[in-house]
C-alpha cells in the first residue's frame, strides 16, 4: 500500500502539466525518494463546484497532500465580462477543496493563487504580506478576491485545526498546454497565437501600446518543481511568491520581439502607441495601471 498520495486539482492545465513534466524528468520519482502515488484530476473527473462530488472524490483517493490548481481562469477581457462568475465559481471550488481535504484528514494543501491578488495602489517591490493592504484592480476584482480568500481560508484552517495549508503566488506562467485563445489568453500565449496568424495570413504583427511595461515570467515546469517541493518537503505555511529576480524582468516590447523572431515575422512587427490602454496584438491587455510589477519573496530568503 502506498503511504503517500498527492492529489492535483486542475491537473490537465498549464501548471498541472508542468508538474507532470517535472516528475517525468525525474523518472516519476518524488524528490525525496519516497513512494508516492500521484493523482491528476481535470474538470472531467470531478466538478469541484459540487460539494458532494468533491467530498466523494477526496474520500476515494484519501490524499495526504493536495496541490490545488483548479480555477475558473481567463485573461483581462474575460475577467471584466464575467466578474460574478469568476468570483463565485472560484470561491465555491476553493471552499469545497479545502473543506473536503480537511474532512478526509489531509494536513497539507498547497493552493496556487495569482499576482492579481495584490492591491492596485501600492508601493514596490511587492511582498507577500502586502496582499491585503488595499483593493485589487477593478478589472479583475471578482477573480482576485476569490484568490485572496484562499489565503484567508488557509490561515483560518491552520489556526483552528492545526493544518498546514498554504498558498503560492506565481508571476506570469507560460509553457506547453497554455491557453492560446485570443479573447481569454494571457500576454505571452496570446502574442504567440497572433504572431502565427500574422505569419499565415501575411499581415503585420501589431502590438498596441508603448511596449515599455515590465513583466516577470516563470516557466510552468520550473513552477511545477517548486510546487512539488512545497507540497512534499516544505512545512511552512506563509504565502510565498514565485517569481524571477527583478533583474530578469523584460519589457512587453522585448517579449513581442522575441515572439516575432521565433515566428519569423520580425520584419512585420509594429509597436503602436495607444491612448491610455495597452492592447497587445488586438487581443489582450497588459494591465495599463502599472508600468512595473515587482514582487519579491520574503519567506524564501
Amino acid at each position: 500500500m502506498t503511504a503517500r498520495c498527492v492529489l492535483v486539482t486542475g491537473g490537465s492545465g498549464l501548471v498541472g502539466q508542468g508538474i507532470q513534466q517535472a516528475l517525468r524528468e525525474n523518472d516519476g520519482a518524488a524528490p525525496d525518494g519516497k513512494e508516492t502515488k500521484w493523482v491528476f484530476l481535470s474538470s472531467k473527473d470531478c466538478d469541484l463546484t459540487d460539494a458532494k462530488a468533491t467530498l466523494k472524490m477526496m474520500q476515494e483517493y484519501k490524499p495526504t497532500q493536495v496541490i490545488h490548481l483548479a480555477a475558473q481562469v481567463g485573461g483581462l477581457f474575460k475577467n471584466m465580462r464575467m466578474k460574478a462568475d469568476m468570483m463565485m465559481d472560484n470561491m465555491t471550488m476553493n471552499v469545497n477543496v479545502l473543506q473536503s481535504a480537511h474532512a478526509v484528514g489531509c494536513n497539507r494543501v498547497v493552493s496556487v493563487t495569482s499576482t492579481c491578488v495584490f492591491p492596485d495602489k501600492t508601493s514596490y517591490p511587492i511582498y507577500e504580506d502586502s496582499m491585503h493592504d488595499g483593493p485589487p484592480h477593478t478589472s479583475n476584482e471578482g477573480y482576485a478576491y476569490a484568490k485572496r480568500m484562499l489565503d484567508v481560508m488557509s490561515r483560518c484552517y491552520n489556526e483552528q485545526h492545526g493544518t498546514k495549508f498554504t498558498t503560492v503566488i506565481p508571476t506570469n506562467v507560460f509553457g506547453p498546454h497554455d491557453n492560446y485563445n485570443l479573447q481569454d489568453s494571457h500576454v505571452l500565449p496570446g502574442l504567440m497565437h497572433k504572431a502565427l496568424i500574422c505569419k499565415r495570413d501575411g499581415k503585420d504583427f501589431i502590438v498596441w501600446g508603448s511596449g515599455k511595461p515590465l513583466r516577470q515570467f516563470v516557466y510552468s515546469v520550473d513552477l511545477g518543481r517548486f510546487l512539488i517541493w512545497r507540497a512534499l518537503q516544505d512545512e511552512s505555511v506563509e504565502a510565498v511568491c514565485c517569481s524571477p529576480d527583478e533583474s530578469d524582468e523584460v519589457s512587453i516590447e522585448t517579449v513581442a520581439r522575441s515572439v516575432a523572431k521565433l515566428a519569423g515575422v520580425e520584419d512585420r512587427l509594429q509597436v503602436c502607441l495607444a491612448s491610455n490602454v495597452c492592447i497587445l496584438a488586438h487581443a489582450h491587455a497588459c494591465a495599463p495601471r502599472k508600468s512595473c510589477f515587482l514582487i519579491e519573496c520574503r519567506h524564501l530568503k
